[in-house]
């Protein structure tokens, strides 16, 4: 049973974002299933795998999104951006010695900015992309 899953109101009606959107609800998964793990003592390097993991999928996801939303002349494509910038920041703010420090914590954290990224990122902003081009 997946914690957070593709929900139809989550479709953006654009297929590879959409097919995109996936892989970040399974990273998030990860993070979920990482937390309440409790046969994996030390989880340091299972952390800062799904970090890099995040960091570089998330790259890769909004150059997509940004040259689509360029493509189609996107009003809304600077605001967006920012958007997605900040997100890279927030990532790669994740430092090796406070994650190791306290692991629990730095998974509640990545979890709960994940989640407040899914919903608000997804469902408020990226929707529109897909309103825009039908």
């Amino acid at each position: 049973m997946a914690m957070y899953e593709m929900k139809p109101e989550y479709y953006t009606g654009i297929d590879f974002i959409d097919e995109e959107h996936k892989k970040l609800f399974e990273i998030a998964n990860t993070v979920y299933y990482l937390l309440i793990d409790e046969f994996i003592p030390d989880k340091y390097d299972y952390i800062m795998g799904v970090i890099n993991e995040l960091k570089d999928y998330a790259k890769y996801h909004f150059a997509h999104e940004e040259e689509y939303m360029s493509a189609i002349k996107f009003k809304r494509f600077f605001t967006h951006k920012v958007e997605h910038d900040d997100f890279i920041e927030k990532v790669n703010q994740y430092d090796s010695n406070i994650v190791d420090e306290n692991q629990k914590e730095a998974l509640l954290e990545l979890l709960e900015f994940l989640t407040n990224w899914l919903v608000e990122h997804i469902l408020k902003q990226d929707k529109l992309i897909g309103e825009k081009a039908e």
